[in-house]
């Protein structure tokens, strides 16, 4: 701001003025009251010729409409309209330490006047030759009341090698870089990736539906209510898997209704998964933490209306409330809401709060109450093996009974919060493939489980919940 005060107080007689640095170009421009417009390239502005190529600015420009100048008997006669182009990583940094293209920011101001809520947009183009792997960008405007960037008033259109930002207002422009994927080695794994979440899936999906078959069919079929929770889990991995499947698809047949449809399915199955999951956690501590007995009438029947009616009721309400959060995805929200690589129907941009609240939320606060309930049980199994002979053996079955209950609980699904630093590319290895391939792990326990001789209490103690 010290800055554009100083400009504004130059004094000149020629039309516009200019300054030039290494890492900044400023200009100056008069203009009246009947302004038809200006277009400013960095094409056409000077360039010292004592700067080092590094230097040299990236291609931009900025386009500003008649209605930039408002019409009123108090405009003065003549006023100075102050454009600015910064190239630094190092200003306006947000507390996300957010990566800029080019680090280039643009900056414009109207002498004395604050303009907002333009009838015609400021546009403001920034070339660039990096491979951007198709990632959205948000054209960004600084707020100076809260030191970060928002995307309030403006629009964005990516072009091939340009960005196109149209802005209801004048301030610091800039396009961030959304998404953490935007790394060099990012194109290399993504096709390895696709394809390993793709046969995953599928395996997942053939596994969990062959062993609820399996248990239907099954003469003695099991009156454990801890199987008949694991086959409710399974159902909601088989459901999530299949919708996963078919929104990427379903994305590139044009039919809005299909997709959203497919869309709320994909919500559905994901929120169903993680409340089956925490009711296998909840369920775990009656059996095992929870000694002395507790009565719950018809406790299946209850957690069956838990596990599908409340992610139900979730869904339908969005779809009343909020119709537009469902239908083809950008790739960064995609990846945000552990749902991998791109074009598929999911949430939309729109309606990013719904996501960081109903999915992350959900899944945090599911996937840290499980941790703590995996983490007690650990130091139980602990306790009773301590004073036990045959310590190999009992590793081995415990070893199991860990590996059956991280997958059971989806604690495995913790990585997603990982995807950080040079966490970021074994995170993305590890969460595809585990994550991808959850349903036939747990298919691998049950079968194991179901064959070794029941010489554990969750039989007998699931009985206290009748």
């Amino acid at each position: 701001r010290a800055l554009e005060q100083k400009l504004l107080g130059v004094r000149f007689q020629e039309d516009n003025f200019t300054v030039l640095c290494p890492n900044i170009q400023t200009l100056v421009i008069k203009i009246k009251p009947r302004f038809p417009g200006l277009k400013l390239s960095s094409e056409s502005m000077p360039v010292s010729i004592h700067l080092p190529k590094r230097n040299k600015p990236t291609q931009h420009s900025m386009h500003f409409p008649a209605a930039l100048v408002p019409k009123r008997r108090s405009t003065p006669a003549e006023m100075k309209l102050v454009c600015i182009y910064l190239n630094t990583p190092c200003l306006f940094q947000d507390w996300k330490n957010s990566s800029l293209l080019n680090n280039d920011i643009l900056g414009a101001t109207l002498e004395n006047y604050s303009v907002t809520n333009l009838t015609e947009p400021v546009e403001i183009r920034f070339w660039h030759n990096q491979k951007l792997v198709s990632w959205p960008f948000l054209p960004l405007a600084e707020n100076g009341s809260q030191g970060n960037w928002s995307s309030a008033g403006c629009e964005t259109i990516h072009q091939k090698d340009v960005v196109l930002c149209q802005c209801n207002h004048l301030t610091y422009f800039a396009v961030l870089l959304v998404g953490r994927l935007f790394l060099p080695h990012y194109e290399a794994i993504l096709a390895p990736l696709t394809y390993i979440s793709m046969v995953g899936c599928s395996v997942s999906a053939a596994a969990s539906l062959l062993t609820i078959l399996h248990y239907l069919a099954s003469r003695k079929k099991s009156r454990d209510y801890t199987t008949k929770i694991h086959m409710n889990l399974l159902g909601a991995l088989f459901l999530l898997n299949v919708f996963f499947l078919l929104s990427g698809p379903l994305a590139s047949v044009h039919s809005t209704w299909l997709c959203r449809g497919t869309a709320a399915f994909l919500q559905y199955s994901l929120l169903c998964c993680l409340t089956w999951m925490a009711i296998e956690g909840f369920h775990l501590y009656l059996l095992l933490i929870k000694v002395y007995n507790v009565y719950i009438r018809r406790y299946v029947l209850k957690l069956c209306a838990v596990g599908w009616g409340l992610p139900a009721l979730a869904v339908v309400s969005i779809l009343i409330f909020k119709e537009e959060t469902y239908g083809v995805a950008s790739s960064s929200l995609a990846y945000e809401s552990l749902l991998l690589f791109s074009h598929r129907c999911w949430i939309t941009d729109k309606a990013q709060d719904v996501h960081y609240i109903l999915n992350v939320g959900y899944a945090g606060i599911t996937i840290l109450f499980n941790v703590v309930i995996l983490v007690t049980v650990m130091r139980m199994l602990r306790k009773l093996r301590s004073n036990m002979n045959s310590q190999k053996e009992r590793v081995k079955k415990d070893l199991v009974t860990v590996l059956g209950l991280t997958c059971l609980l989806g604690t495995t699904w913790a990585l997603a919060f990982l995807g950080f630093g040079v966490f970021l590319i074994p995170q993305l290895i590890l969460f595809t493939i585990i994550n991808s391939l959850l349903g036939f792990f747990i298919c691998l326990w049950y079968c194991t489980v179901r064959r070794q001789p029941d010489t554990s209490p969750s039989t007998g103690s699931s009985q206290m919940t009748k």
